[in-house]
Protein backbone atom coordinates (compact mmCIF):
# COMPACT_ATOMS: atom_id res chain seq x y z
CA UNK A 1 0.00 0.00 0.00
CA UNK A 2 2.96 2.13 0.82
CA UNK A 3 4.62 1.63 -2.58
CA UNK A 4 1.47 2.94 -4.19
CA UNK A 5 1.02 5.19 -2.39
CA UNK A 6 4.61 6.50 -3.15
CA UNK A 7 4.55 5.96 -6.57
CA UNK A 8 1.38 7.38 -7.07
CA UNK A 9 2.31 10.79 -5.52
CA UNK A 10 4.86 10.85 -7.72
CA UNK A 11 3.24 10.42 -11.00
CA UNK A 12 0.88 12.45 -9.73
CA UNK A 13 3.32 16.02 -9.11
CA UNK A 14 4.04 15.34 -12.77
CA UNK A 15 0.65 15.67 -14.19
CA UNK A 16 -0.13 11.73 -14.95
CA UNK A 17 -3.17 10.31 -14.16
CA UNK A 18 -3.52 6.78 -12.18
CA UNK A 19 -6.22 4.10 -11.56
CA UNK A 20 -6.11 1.29 -9.01
CA UNK A 21 -8.32 -1.88 -9.37
CA UNK A 22 -8.43 -3.27 -6.29
CA UNK A 23 -10.37 -6.23 -4.28
CA UNK A 24 -9.98 -3.56 -1.70
CA UNK A 25 -10.77 -0.45 -2.95
CA UNK A 26 -12.94 1.42 -0.05
CA UNK A 27 -9.92 0.94 2.17
CA UNK A 28 -7.29 1.91 -0.68
CA UNK A 29 -9.62 5.34 -1.45
CA UNK A 30 -9.90 6.26 2.15
CA UNK A 31 -6.15 6.27 2.42
CA UNK A 32 -5.43 7.87 -0.71
CA UNK A 33 -7.78 10.72 -0.16
CA UNK A 34 -6.28 11.39 3.57
CA UNK A 35 -2.59 11.48 2.55
CA UNK A 36 -3.02 13.08 -0.97
CA UNK A 37 -5.55 15.86 -0.23
CA UNK A 38 -4.52 18.45 -3.42
CA UNK A 39 -5.51 15.33 -6.00
CA UNK A 40 -9.08 13.90 -6.24
CA UNK A 41 -9.53 10.63 -5.57
CA UNK A 42 -12.75 9.41 -7.05
CA UNK A 43 -14.18 6.11 -6.69
CA UNK A 44 -16.15 3.91 -9.51
CA UNK A 45 -17.71 1.17 -7.82
CA UNK A 46 -21.34 0.77 -8.14
CA UNK A 47 -23.26 -1.98 -5.51
CA UNK A 48 -26.59 -3.25 -7.40
CA UNK A 49 -28.25 -6.57 -8.09
CA UNK A 50 -28.18 -6.58 -11.83
CA UNK A 51 -31.83 -7.46 -14.02
CA UNK A 52 -32.22 -11.44 -14.36
CA UNK A 53 -34.42 -14.08 -15.21
CA UNK A 54 -34.92 -17.77 -13.44
CA UNK A 55 -36.38 -19.35 -16.16
CA UNK A 56 -37.00 -22.51 -13.78
CA UNK A 57 -38.99 -20.75 -11.10
CA UNK A 58 -40.43 -17.98 -13.55
CA UNK A 59 -38.86 -15.60 -11.59
CA UNK A 60 -38.31 -11.88 -13.18
CA UNK A 61 -34.99 -10.18 -10.36
CA UNK A 62 -35.69 -6.58 -11.51
CA UNK A 63 -32.59 -4.59 -11.42
CA UNK A 64 -31.66 -2.64 -8.05
CA UNK A 65 -30.48 0.57 -8.16
CA UNK A 66 -30.66 1.59 -4.96
CA UNK A 67 -27.11 2.23 -4.06
CA UNK A 68 -24.97 4.28 -1.57
CA UNK A 69 -25.23 8.04 -1.80
CA UNK A 70 -21.84 8.55 -1.86
CA UNK A 71 -20.59 5.66 -3.54
CA UNK A 72 -22.66 7.41 -6.20
CA UNK A 73 -21.34 10.65 -5.76
CA UNK A 74 -17.84 9.76 -5.81
CA UNK A 75 -18.15 7.90 -8.85
CA UNK A 76 -19.71 10.88 -10.88
CA UNK A 77 -16.59 13.23 -9.45
CA UNK A 78 -14.38 10.29 -10.60
CA UNK A 79 -15.79 10.76 -14.44
CA UNK A 80 -16.06 14.55 -14.13
CA UNK A 81 -12.38 14.84 -12.46
CA UNK A 82 -11.15 13.09 -15.69
CA UNK A 83 -12.54 15.30 -17.99
CA UNK A 84 -11.41 18.64 -16.24
CA UNK A 85 -8.09 17.88 -14.07
CA UNK A 86 -5.12 15.89 -14.66
CA UNK A 87 -3.78 15.55 -11.06
CA UNK A 88 -6.72 12.78 -10.67
CA UNK A 89 -6.29 9.22 -8.52
CA UNK A 90 -9.42 6.58 -9.30
CA UNK A 91 -9.53 3.72 -7.11
CA UNK A 92 -12.01 1.32 -9.02
CA UNK A 93 -13.46 -2.09 -8.76
CA UNK A 94 -13.33 -4.56 -11.43
CA UNK A 95 -16.85 -3.06 -12.11
CA UNK A 96 -14.48 -0.55 -14.12
CA UNK A 97 -14.76 -2.76 -17.25
CA UNK A 98 -18.56 -2.22 -17.39
CA UNK A 99 -20.22 -0.03 -20.08
CA UNK A 100 -20.23 3.27 -18.79
CA UNK A 101 -21.34 5.50 -21.59
CA UNK A 102 -19.43 7.39 -23.88
CA UNK A 103 -17.38 10.58 -22.92
CA UNK A 104 -17.95 12.70 -26.00
CA UNK A 105 -21.22 12.50 -25.36
CA UNK A 106 -21.29 13.28 -21.81
CA UNK A 107 -18.67 16.49 -22.31
CA UNK A 108 -20.73 17.40 -25.28
CA UNK A 109 -23.58 18.06 -22.68
CA UNK A 110 -21.69 20.27 -20.29
CA UNK A 111 -22.85 23.79 -19.45
CA UNK A 112 -20.10 26.13 -18.76
CA UNK A 113 -21.33 29.40 -17.56
CA UNK A 114 -19.41 32.60 -16.51
CA UNK A 115 -20.05 36.01 -14.61
CA UNK A 116 -21.48 37.80 -16.73
CA UNK A 117 -23.11 36.02 -19.11
CA UNK A 118 -26.13 36.99 -20.18
CA UNK A 119 -28.79 32.97 -20.31
CA UNK A 120 -32.39 33.05 -21.09
CA UNK A 121 -34.15 31.78 -17.77
CA UNK A 122 -36.61 29.61 -18.89
CA UNK A 123 -34.12 28.03 -21.80
CA UNK A 124 -31.79 27.18 -19.24
CA UNK A 125 -34.27 25.63 -16.49
CA UNK A 126 -35.15 23.71 -19.58
CA UNK A 127 -31.12 22.30 -20.51
CA UNK A 128 -31.09 21.66 -17.09
CA UNK A 129 -34.14 19.46 -17.36
CA UNK A 130 -32.32 17.89 -20.56
CA UNK A 131 -28.82 17.16 -17.96
CA UNK A 132 -31.77 15.20 -15.85
CA UNK A 133 -31.42 17.42 -12.93
CA UNK A 134 -34.78 17.62 -11.33
CA UNK A 135 -36.66 20.87 -10.22
CA UNK A 136 -37.70 21.10 -6.15
CA UNK A 137 -38.57 23.72 -4.63
CA UNK A 138 -38.80 21.96 -1.00
CA UNK A 139 -35.93 18.98 -1.60
CA UNK A 140 -32.54 20.01 -2.28
CA UNK A 141 -30.04 17.39 -2.78
CA UNK A 142 -27.67 15.55 -5.39
CA UNK A 143 -29.24 16.19 -8.97
CA UNK A 144 -31.84 18.65 -7.90
CA UNK A 145 -32.20 22.02 -8.51
CA UNK A 146 -34.76 25.28 -7.35
CA UNK A 147 -35.56 28.49 -7.71
CA UNK A 148 -36.31 31.55 -6.06
CA UNK A 149 -36.71 34.62 -7.42
CA UNK A 150 -33.52 35.82 -9.18
CA UNK A 151 -31.58 33.04 -7.23
CA UNK A 152 -31.35 29.78 -8.85
CA UNK A 153 -29.61 27.27 -6.66
CA UNK A 154 -27.94 23.84 -8.21
CA UNK A 155 -27.04 20.79 -6.38
CA UNK A 156 -24.30 18.72 -8.58
CA UNK A 157 -24.44 15.30 -8.50
CA UNK A 158 -20.75 15.12 -7.97
CA UNK A 159 -20.69 16.99 -4.93
CA UNK A 160 -21.20 15.74 -1.16
CA UNK A 161 -22.50 18.55 0.49
CA UNK A 162 -21.60 21.62 -1.46
CA UNK A 163 -23.66 23.64 -4.47
CA UNK A 164 -23.51 26.41 -6.72
CA UNK A 165 -26.15 29.92 -6.90
CA UNK A 166 -26.41 31.66 -9.07
CA UNK A 167 -27.49 35.33 -8.63
CA UNK A 168 -29.43 37.23 -11.96
CA UNK A 169 -29.70 40.60 -12.66
CA UNK A 170 -32.47 40.21 -15.54
CA UNK A 171 -31.07 37.57 -17.79
CA UNK A 172 -27.45 38.57 -16.37
CA UNK A 173 -25.46 36.44 -14.10
CA UNK A 174 -24.22 38.61 -11.70
CA UNK A 175 -22.67 36.28 -9.20
CA UNK A 176 -21.53 33.22 -9.03
CA UNK A 177 -21.46 31.26 -5.20
CA UNK A 178 -20.24 28.23 -4.15
CA UNK A 179 -23.01 27.29 -0.83
CA UNK A 180 -23.39 24.74 1.78
CA UNK A 181 -26.18 22.61 0.44
CA UNK A 182 -27.52 21.95 3.61
CA UNK A 183 -27.20 25.59 5.54
CA UNK A 184 -26.83 27.61 1.78
CA UNK A 185 -24.68 29.72 3.32
CA UNK A 186 -22.30 31.34 0.82
CA UNK A 187 -18.93 29.59 1.49
CA UNK A 188 -16.66 30.75 -1.96
CA UNK A 189 -17.12 32.97 -4.91
CA UNK A 190 -16.13 32.03 -8.39
CA UNK A 191 -16.11 33.21 -11.48
CA UNK A 192 -17.04 30.56 -14.09
CA UNK A 193 -18.71 26.71 -13.56
CA UNK A 194 -19.00 23.74 -15.39
CA UNK A 195 -22.41 21.86 -14.84
CA UNK A 196 -21.93 18.28 -15.37
CA UNK A 197 -24.85 15.74 -16.75
CA UNK A 198 -26.85 13.83 -13.76
CA UNK A 199 -26.61 10.67 -16.11
CA UNK A 200 -23.59 9.21 -18.18
CA UNK A 201 -25.91 7.94 -20.58
CA UNK A 202 -27.28 11.16 -22.28
CA UNK A 203 -27.26 12.52 -25.74
CA UNK A 204 -28.48 15.06 -27.40
CA UNK A 205 -32.39 15.35 -28.63
CA UNK A 206 -31.43 14.23 -32.19
CA UNK A 207 -29.62 11.34 -31.12
CA UNK A 208 -32.43 10.15 -28.83
CA UNK A 209 -34.89 10.66 -31.35
CA UNK A 210 -32.93 8.31 -33.84
CA UNK A 211 -32.00 6.21 -31.00
CA UNK A 212 -35.73 5.21 -30.69
CA UNK A 213 -36.63 4.75 -34.14
CA UNK A 214 -33.71 2.44 -34.29
CA UNK A 215 -35.11 0.32 -31.16
CA UNK A 216 -38.59 0.11 -33.18
CA UNK A 217 -37.12 -1.53 -35.84
CA UNK A 218 -35.46 -4.01 -33.54
CA UNK A 219 -38.51 -4.76 -32.04
CA UNK A 220 -40.38 -5.26 -34.86
CA UNK A 221 -38.12 -7.63 -36.23
CA UNK A 222 -38.12 -9.64 -32.80
CA UNK A 223 -41.89 -9.50 -32.57
CA UNK A 224 -41.86 -11.19 -35.97
CA UNK A 225 -39.45 -13.56 -35.08
CA UNK A 226 -41.00 -14.81 -31.89
CA UNK A 227 -45.18 -14.97 -33.17
CA UNK A 228 -43.70 -17.04 -36.18
CA UNK A 229 -42.30 -19.08 -33.14
CA UNK A 230 -45.53 -19.04 -31.56
CA UNK A 231 -43.80 -17.33 -28.39
CA UNK A 232 -47.21 -15.32 -27.63
CA UNK A 233 -46.18 -14.39 -24.11
CA UNK A 234 -42.51 -13.78 -24.64
CA UNK A 235 -43.95 -11.31 -27.74
CA UNK A 236 -46.34 -9.36 -25.59
CA UNK A 237 -43.81 -9.14 -22.61
CA UNK A 238 -41.10 -7.63 -25.19
CA UNK A 239 -43.65 -5.12 -26.72
CA UNK A 240 -44.88 -3.53 -23.68
CA UNK A 241 -41.64 -3.67 -21.73
CA UNK A 242 -39.65 -2.04 -24.66
CA UNK A 243 -42.95 0.69 -26.15
CA UNK A 244 -42.94 2.10 -22.32
CA UNK A 245 -39.02 2.35 -22.14
CA UNK A 246 -39.51 4.49 -26.07
CA UNK A 247 -42.34 6.78 -24.42
CA UNK A 248 -39.91 7.37 -21.44
CA UNK A 249 -37.32 8.21 -23.44
CA UNK A 250 -39.17 10.39 -25.78
CA UNK A 251 -41.18 12.47 -22.92
CA UNK A 252 -37.98 12.74 -19.94
CA UNK A 253 -34.82 11.36 -22.00
CA UNK A 254 -33.88 8.59 -19.89
CA UNK A 255 -35.41 5.44 -19.03
CA UNK A 256 -34.99 2.43 -16.65
CA UNK A 257 -32.18 0.24 -17.93
CA UNK A 258 -31.04 3.03 -20.72
CA UNK A 259 -27.97 1.43 -20.93
CA UNK A 260 -29.32 -1.55 -22.57
CA UNK A 261 -29.75 0.66 -25.85
CA UNK A 262 -26.31 1.13 -25.76
CA UNK A 263 -25.82 0.31 -29.52
CA UNK A 264 -28.17 2.79 -30.67
CA UNK A 265 -27.05 6.03 -28.25
CA UNK A 266 -23.35 5.63 -29.09
CA UNK A 267 -23.47 4.55 -32.42
CA UNK A 268 -21.50 1.44 -32.24
CA UNK A 269 -21.94 -2.13 -34.07
CA UNK A 270 -22.98 -4.76 -33.04
CA UNK A 271 -20.33 -6.71 -30.93
CA UNK A 272 -18.03 -3.79 -30.58
CA UNK A 273 -16.51 -3.21 -26.92
CA UNK A 274 -18.50 -0.72 -25.01
CA UNK A 275 -17.18 2.55 -23.71
CA UNK A 276 -16.09 2.18 -20.28
CA UNK A 277 -13.94 4.10 -17.73
CA UNK A 278 -10.88 3.52 -19.75
CA UNK A 279 -12.06 6.17 -22.59
CA UNK A 280 -11.78 9.23 -19.92
CA UNK A 281 -8.28 8.27 -19.05
CA UNK A 282 -5.18 9.66 -21.02
CA UNK A 283 -2.63 7.76 -22.61
CA UNK A 284 -0.03 8.22 -20.28
CA UNK A 285 -2.14 6.38 -17.08
CA UNK A 286 -0.83 3.88 -15.37
CA UNK A 287 -2.62 0.92 -14.35
CA UNK A 288 -2.13 -0.47 -10.83
CA UNK A 289 -3.81 -4.24 -10.56
CA UNK A 290 -3.59 -4.49 -6.54
CA UNK A 291 -3.90 -8.72 -5.76
CA UNK A 292 -3.54 -9.32 -9.17
CA UNK A 293 -3.89 -13.10 -8.59
CA UNK A 294 -7.64 -12.46 -7.52
CA UNK A 295 -8.29 -9.70 -9.92
CA UNK A 296 -7.31 -11.36 -13.10
CA UNK A 297 -9.36 -14.06 -12.81
CA UNK A 298 -11.98 -11.82 -12.45
CA UNK A 299 -11.60 -9.69 -15.29
CA UNK A 300 -11.59 -12.95 -17.44
CA UNK A 301 -14.65 -14.60 -16.07
CA UNK A 302 -17.11 -11.14 -16.11
CA UNK A 303 -17.78 -11.30 -19.78
CA UNK A 304 -19.48 -15.09 -19.64
CA UNK A 305 -21.14 -14.45 -16.23
CA UNK A 306 -22.94 -11.24 -17.63
CA UNK A 307 -23.63 -13.14 -21.33
CA UNK A 308 -25.00 -15.67 -19.67
CA UNK A 309 -27.56 -13.55 -17.74
CA UNK A 310 -28.44 -11.84 -20.87
CA UNK A 311 -29.16 -14.43 -22.68
CA UNK A 312 -32.06 -15.86 -20.55
CA UNK A 313 -33.37 -12.08 -20.70
CA UNK A 314 -33.20 -12.30 -24.25
CA UNK A 315 -35.01 -15.45 -24.99
CA UNK A 316 -37.95 -15.01 -22.76
CA UNK A 317 -38.63 -11.14 -24.17
CA UNK A 318 -37.17 -9.22 -21.36
CA UNK A 319 -34.67 -7.47 -23.33
CA UNK A 320 -34.26 -6.55 -26.97
CA UNK A 321 -30.71 -9.09 -28.68
CA UNK A 322 -29.34 -5.40 -28.57
CA UNK A 323 -29.04 -5.69 -24.77
CA UNK A 324 -25.93 -8.21 -25.44
CA UNK A 325 -23.65 -5.07 -26.06
CA UNK A 326 -24.39 -3.93 -22.70
CA UNK A 327 -21.69 -5.84 -21.11
CA UNK A 328 -18.12 -5.72 -19.69
CA UNK A 329 -14.89 -6.10 -21.77
CA UNK A 330 -13.79 -9.39 -23.11
CA UNK A 331 -10.49 -10.26 -21.48
CA UNK A 332 -8.69 -9.50 -24.68
CA UNK A 333 -10.43 -6.37 -25.50
CA UNK A 334 -9.28 -5.46 -21.94
CA UNK A 335 -5.59 -6.06 -22.68
CA UNK A 336 -5.89 -3.66 -25.58
CA UNK A 337 -7.45 -0.46 -23.88
CA UNK A 338 -5.62 -0.97 -20.49
CA UNK A 339 -2.21 1.06 -20.11
CA UNK A 340 1.20 0.32 -18.84
CA UNK A 341 0.39 -1.70 -15.91
CA UNK A 342 1.62 -2.41 -12.44
CA UNK A 343 0.47 -5.84 -11.10
CA UNK A 344 0.59 -6.42 -7.41
CA UNK A 345 0.69 -9.50 -5.11
CA UNK A 346 2.11 -11.32 -2.76
CA UNK A 347 1.62 -14.24 -5.16
CA UNK A 348 1.17 -13.75 -8.29
CA UNK A 349 -0.55 -15.90 -10.87
CA UNK A 350 0.71 -17.14 -14.22
CA UNK A 351 -0.66 -14.58 -16.53
CA UNK A 352 1.54 -11.68 -14.00
CA UNK A 353 4.66 -13.86 -14.44
CA UNK A 354 4.30 -14.66 -17.91
CA UNK A 355 4.01 -11.28 -18.82
CA UNK A 356 7.44 -10.41 -17.00
CA UNK A 357 9.21 -13.62 -18.00
CA UNK A 358 8.82 -14.50 -14.60
CA UNK A 359 11.10 -11.43 -13.60
CA UNK A 360 9.50 -9.50 -10.56
CA UNK A 361 10.67 -7.31 -8.19
CA UNK A 362 10.25 -8.15 -4.23
CA UNK A 363 9.57 -6.26 -1.46
CA UNK A 364 11.32 -7.72 1.38
CA UNK A 365 12.57 -4.61 3.35
CA UNK A 366 9.42 -2.40 4.80
CA UNK A 367 9.53 0.83 3.35
CA UNK A 368 8.07 2.55 6.48
CA UNK A 369 11.38 1.46 8.43
CA UNK A 370 8.86 0.02 10.72
CA UNK A 371 10.37 -3.76 11.97
CA UNK A 372 8.28 -6.63 12.40
CA UNK A 373 7.37 -7.26 16.07
CA UNK A 374 8.64 -10.25 17.89
CA UNK A 375 6.96 -13.43 17.34
CA UNK A 376 6.60 -16.27 20.29
CA UNK A 377 5.18 -19.49 19.36
CA UNK A 378 4.16 -21.20 22.43
CA UNK A 379 2.26 -25.15 22.71
CA UNK A 380 -1.49 -25.08 22.18
CA UNK A 381 -1.72 -27.23 25.22
CA UNK A 382 -3.00 -24.71 28.44
CA UNK A 383 -3.19 -22.31 26.47
CA UNK A 384 -6.21 -20.33 28.05
CA UNK A 385 -4.41 -20.65 31.23
CA UNK A 386 -0.99 -19.57 29.60
CA UNK A 387 -2.47 -16.56 28.08
CA UNK A 388 -4.25 -15.47 31.86
CA UNK A 389 -0.78 -15.76 33.46
CA UNK A 390 0.77 -13.84 30.62
CA UNK A 391 -1.77 -11.23 31.20
CA UNK A 392 -1.44 -10.78 34.90
CA UNK A 393 1.95 -10.47 35.04
CA UNK A 394 2.10 -7.72 32.07
CA UNK A 395 -0.29 -5.65 34.90
CA UNK A 396 1.97 -6.33 37.58
CA UNK A 397 4.82 -5.07 35.16
CA UNK A 398 3.01 -2.01 34.46
CA UNK A 399 1.32 -0.85 37.73
CA UNK A 400 4.71 1.35 37.86
CA UNK A 401 4.08 2.36 34.26
CA UNK A 402 2.61 6.09 32.60
CA UNK A 403 0.90 5.46 30.18
CA UNK A 404 -0.43 1.64 30.78
CA UNK A 405 -0.36 -0.35 27.70
CA UNK A 406 -3.15 -2.33 26.80
CA UNK A 407 -3.31 -6.25 25.63
CA UNK A 408 -5.77 -7.77 22.42
CA UNK A 409 -6.42 -11.22 22.92
CA UNK A 410 -8.17 -13.04 19.97
CA UNK A 411 -9.30 -17.01 20.08
CA UNK A 412 -11.82 -18.92 19.00
CA UNK A 413 -15.27 -19.50 20.19
CA UNK A 414 -14.38 -22.98 21.78
CA UNK A 415 -11.68 -20.97 23.48
CA UNK A 416 -13.91 -18.29 24.62
CA UNK A 417 -16.42 -20.20 26.63
CA UNK A 418 -13.90 -22.22 27.96
CA UNK A 419 -12.42 -18.65 29.46
CA UNK A 420 -15.83 -17.51 30.62
CA UNK A 421 -16.33 -20.64 32.78
CA UNK A 422 -12.71 -19.86 34.03
CA UNK A 423 -13.29 -16.58 34.87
Amino acid sequence: MYLVGSLTFKIANGSNNCIATDCFMDRLGQIIRCVYCAVTCGNAKISLKPEAYLPQTDTYIEKDSAINDRIDMLRYSAVCSLLERRDTIVVASVSCIYGLGSPESYRSMTISLSVGDKIHVNDFLSNLADLQYKRSDTRFERGYFRVRGDIIDIFPAYYENKAWRLSLLGDEIEEISEIDAITSNITKSLNTITIFPNSYHITSRETLLQTVELIKKELHECLDYYYLQNKIVEAKRLEQRTNFDIEMMRTTGICKGIENYSRYLYGIEAGDPPPTLFEYLPKDVILFVDESHVTVPQIGAMYSGNEARKKKLIDYGFRLPSAFDNRPLKFEEWEKVRPQTIYISATPGKYELAKTNNVFIEQVIRPTGLTDPICIVKPIESQIDDVIHEAQEQELIQIQQEPKEQELIEIHKTDMEKLCHIT
